[in-house]
């Protein structure tokens, strides 16, 4: 069969997975010079052919390395070193849950966890504490999701050395042609899928099956998710799984993806000595994923449930069109998606509004795989508002349709496409492993060949000489389904007054009532380009080691700079100024709470939806919110749009907007989000445990409905503006830029604003107290989700991040209490799928800190996963983890310390504060020396002082009828 996802629904599970047993490492040539991507003319072996693009006009740019195995397997490879030294591998099974017979039902998930349960080189239980000792993380590195028609096996390399490679390939051969699937492997392996269903089993979940059965009530997908049903899960035999794995996983429908920082030959030569002697089996040809019924219409479905937000879709299928990869047809597509960004523009616009009709929109017409294509309009509103929301919507949609687009909105969309496309060749050089793999996986699904970014630039140039109001509507209407007796989904929590027969009335009056054309509104220019005279630099230095520069403005304002080359123009940017939730105090626990929503209030002079057509064709936008100690601004831009970013960014600072429009969507939002609370174990948890561990402290219990209701911008405006006017402000730049340049606009900018605080307050008083509850023992929490589902969590109170050794050897404690709490309950009982471990010694707080294990079980299962994390607790407690324990927990630590100044976003790390938190350069230049340093006789020392039983909480979070039950035998 042929790959191809046009759609997933993917319910993944992450796995960590790569190791290398010695006995079975191979002989390998003697590396030779790099190759780069640009040492090659084109693509080297490429063969539309073999993967289903003989129809594509286009051809892979230089760089890429096709090849296919005498057996059938493919394979794609890409040389790149961003990150430098490291590589993605990816194995894609052209099978999923489609390809399950009726009592098969979730063999593909199955299956996929069997990988890793024992192969004929792997003893079952072994396989991750090899990748361990590695340096690959479980759960971090790699992992493995099964979708309907296709199962990734995925692995992230730290280091580009050949045994990890080989290891990586030998780990992919053993999963498709060495699995033992032993019954003993199979019976231990069941109670932890059991679990995953579980976990996932919620309104949510529950609500995607029942759309997808009202939508598509005969198509195969609705019938085949991959988590599967309950009947065929506890079914399931080894024999059984073996059957579907020795069917499905076959060389012809295998496909290897090797992205990062390797010779290309080599990653050749060692594919095919791992896959050239897999022997060739008849590859069965993948179901389809419907079939689709076009004719259905005019039907109607009320589905409840007291957590779902209240929403109504309407959608009509029409038939699948097989769009070949052809100029004409991208030039096509590229029209379409102008005239669908503007419909979205105009939605988002309502949605601005001060009062908007809607909490969420979506207007689309879509592919369903290669069945059908569908359209939909989608609104989500708050309880009780689904006409007025429906109204809005559908008159969007059809003032669109009917009337098309200004040349000013087409316009604005020219513009974002453009800079989007030329900040991509201008990145072309740096381009990371993910971006690879993602184009890579575009080639294997046979959707379309991804050429250069010039070549895509000319064609979308190409695109906006043509692109009239004419083009575009005409593109888009040959595409969508007319929405004529439509489908009509109703959700909520409660039915909606007059039940199917007024949904469908609303709909047919909507469709029936005039619209009017659209508004053809001019665009004003930035207001914001002059703060007054340049600052001028009264120190600067430089922390040597990693070559930041350190400045100060005469004003106070403190610059960190730092350039690199790991990322060709992009900068970017993080500005902290003096405050944050340091506001907040127990009498004012919400002073605060609506900071992050700062730049939906735009500017005194633009509006957020001004704000959007000004900077249309920029790489600029705006971003506020609150940290522990600080407000926080970040952006990513260009170099040349790098004065524009940092203008605007100080004009959220001197002249926020306030605008009463920025709160409208909140404001909406908030009984949605209550009514949410305490649905599912997790949030039950994260409701209740801040308040019973704080004693009822304000600041970390959430205050009543009415409270949140209060806020507005005129209080916001009263606590924070000292803080933007005055408080001490640090800014930081890393990337692709020239210190001069970045300087003088600065300089211009934040360096020209009036005389602020030099430093950053201590906040030195109670704001830096938190207690930890002195009544432990335990607590019951009730939940209002699944009846099977609860939650156990054991929290004990540590200490602060001020002794740096000690917060080291508590990171390794977690990591270690992590790897024998999986393998104790995920291993030897089977029991849960989401075993945690965290430990939180707090920098802000005054002698506080956290560690917590526990798990999500079944509700009958609490005494037996009790029983093991006291079993964990013991041997913690008891002796120090031996060496090889120690490796596996502190290597990955290890590789991540080697690896992270491989980015911008790690260096922003660094450079973030670098002179008003000089200890943290400290700790970094050290990390490495102290996580090595780390013994298993402080381990156990920590254990014992902190982990004694009698000083933790244990939270039961469980049905709300069991809680009940409990609280009154209690009584």
């Amino acid at each position: 069969m042929t790959l191809r996802t046009a759609a997933h629904a993917a319910l993944s599970l992450a796995l960590t997975t790569a190791f290398t047993p010695p006995a079975l490492a191979q002989e390998t040539p003697e590396p030779g010079p790099k190759v780069s991507a640009d040492d090659v003319a084109g693509p080297v072996n490429w063969n539309p052919a073999d993967w289903d693009l003989e129809d594509s006009e286009f051809t892979p740019e230089a760089g890429w390395y096709f090849g296919k195995l005498d057996n059938g397997v493919r394979y794609i490879i890409r040389p790149n070193n961003r990150p430098e030294g490291t590589a993605l591998v990816r194995m894609v099974i052209g099978a999923g849950s489609i390809d399950e017979q009726d009592d098969e039902q979730g063999f593909a998930h199955y299956v996929e966890h069997m990988a890793f349960n024992g192969s004929t080189n792997i003893p079952e239980g072994e396989m991750i504490k090899l990748l361990e000792r590695e340096g690959l993380a479980f759960g971090a590195d790699t992992n493995a999701s099964t979708g309907f028609d296709e199962t990734q096996y995925k692995l992230d390399l730290p280091r580009n050395d050949e045994a990890l490679l080989d290891t990586a390939l030998m780990l992919m051969r053993e999963t498709v042609s060495e699995l033992t699937i032993t019954p003993e492997a199979v019976a231990r392996e069941r109670g932890v899928i059991l679990s995953e269903r579980r976990v996932r089993n919620g309104y949510a979940f529950k609500n995607t099956i029942d759309g997808l059965k009202f939508a598509y009530p005969d198509a195969r997908i609705s019938k085949r998710l991959p988590i599967g049903i309950l009947e065929t899960l506890e079914g399931a035999t080894a024999e059984g799984l073996r059957g579907f794995w020795e069917r499905e996983y076959v060389p012809q429908d295998t496909v290897l993806i090797v992205v990062g920082d390797f010779q290309p030959a080599l990653v050749e030569q060692k594919i095919q000595a791992r896959f050239a002697d897999w022997r060739s089996k008849v590859s069965v040809d993948q179901p389809d994923h419907g079939p689709v019924d076009l004719t259905q219409k005019g039907q109607t479905d009320i589905y409840l449930d007291p957590a779902l937000t209240e929403s109504i879709t309407l959608i009509r299928h029409g038939a699948y069109i097989d769009r070949p990869d052809t100029v004409a047809e991208r030039r096509q597509g590229t029209l379409r998606r102008i005239g669908q960004s503007i419909i979205n523009r105009r939605l988002q616009r309502l949605q601005r509004s001060e009062d908007p009709p809607f909490r969420g929109v979506n207007v689309s017409t879509s592919n369903f795989f290669e069945e059908a294509r569908s359209t939909q309009v989608s609104v989500s509103t708050v309880e009780g508002q689904w006409q007025r929301g429906l109204d809005a919507a559908i008159d969007e949609y059809r003032r669109a349709l009917i009337y098309g687009f200004t040349e000013a909105e087409i316009a604005e969309q020219i513009s974002n496409g453009r800079t989007s496309l030329e900040n991509a060749i201008a990145n072309k050089g740096t381009r990371s492993n993910a971006t690879f793999t993602s184009r890579a996986f575009t080639i294997a699904n046979g959707d379309l060949v991804p050429d250069s970014p010039e070549a895509g630039l000319a064609r979308f140039n190409a695109v906006a000489e043509i692109a009239s109001p004419q083009a575009v509507l005409s593109a888009l209407r040959e595409n969508v389904v007319d929405l004529e007796k439509p489908l009509i989904r109703f959700t909520g929590k409660s039915a909606p007054e007059g039940g199917s027969d007024a949904l469908r009335a609303a709909v047919e009056a909507a469709f029936a009532r005039d619209v009017t054309p659209p508004e053809d509104n001019g665009i004003a220019e930035f207001a914001y380009t002059d703060f007054g005279t340049p600052g001028t630099v009264v120190e600067d230095g430089k922390i040597q080691d990693f070559g930041i520069r350190t400045l100060r403005f005469a004003n106070g304002v403190r610059v960190n700079l730092k350039p690199t080359d790991l990322q060709d123009n992009v900068v970017s940017i993080r500005m902290h100024v003096d405050g944050g939730r340091m506001l907040r105090t127990a009498e004012d626990p919400q002073a605060v709470t609506i900071a992050s929503l700062l730049t939906r209030g735009g500017l005194g002079k633009h509006s957020t939806d001004e704000l959007q057509s000004i900077l249309a064709g920029k790489s600029v936008r705006g971003n506020f919110g609150d940290s522990a100690e600080t407000f926080l601004s970040s952006a990513t831009t260009t170099p040349k749009d790098f004065r524009l970013q940092m203008q605007l960014l100080t004009a959220f600072l001197a002249d926020p907007g306030y605008r009463p429009e920025g709160l409208g969507s909140w404001y909406n939002g908030l009984d949605d989000f209550f009514g949410r609370l305490g649905k599912t174990p997790g949030s039950a948890y994260s409701e209740a445990s801040n308040r019973i561990l704080s004693d009822g402290d304000p600041r970390f219990t959430r205050p009543a409905i009415e409270q949140y209701r209060a806020l507005n911008y005129e209080r916001l405006r009263t606590t924070i503006s000292d803080r933007l006017q005055n408080g001490a402000i640090e800014v930081s730049i890393v990337g692709d830029f020239e210190e001069d340049a970045v300087i003088a606009v600065l300089a211009e900018t934040i360096g020209a604003l009036p005389q602020r605080e030099a430093e950053f307050r201590p906040y030195d008083d109670e704001r830096r107290d938190r207690s930890f509850t002195d009544n432990r023992g335990l607590k019951i929490i009730p939940h209002d989700g699944e009846a099977d589902q609860a939650l156990l969590r054991m929290v004990w109170p540590t200490d602060d991040a001020e002794d740096v050794k000690q917060a080291t050897a508590f990171t390794v404690l977690a990591r270690i209490t992590r790897l024998m709490l999986t393998e104790k309950l995920r291993e030897e009982l089977g029991q849960t799928y989401s075993p945690s471990v965290s430990d939180n010694q707090s920098r802000v707080f005054r002698d506080y800190g956290t560690f917590a294990m526990g798990a999500a079980v079944d509700v009958t299962q609490l005494d037996a996963t009790k029983a093991a994390l006291m079993d964990v607790l013991t041997e913690l407690r008891s002796e120090a983890p031996d060496e090889d324990l120690m490796q596996r927990a502190r290597q990955p630590l290890l590789e991540a310390i080697d690896n992270r100044l491989k980015s911008n976003r790690s260096w922003m790390s660094l450079v973030d504060r670098a002179q008003s938190e000089t200890e943290d350069v400290e700790r970094f230049r050290t990390a490495r020396e102290r996580y090595t340093a780390v013994t298993g006789a402080e381990i156990l020392a920590l254990a014992r002082q902190y982990l004694a039983l009698e000083e933790a909480v244990e939270f039961r979070v469980v049905p709300r009828a069991l809680a009940e039950q409990m609280a009154t035998s209690e009584r």
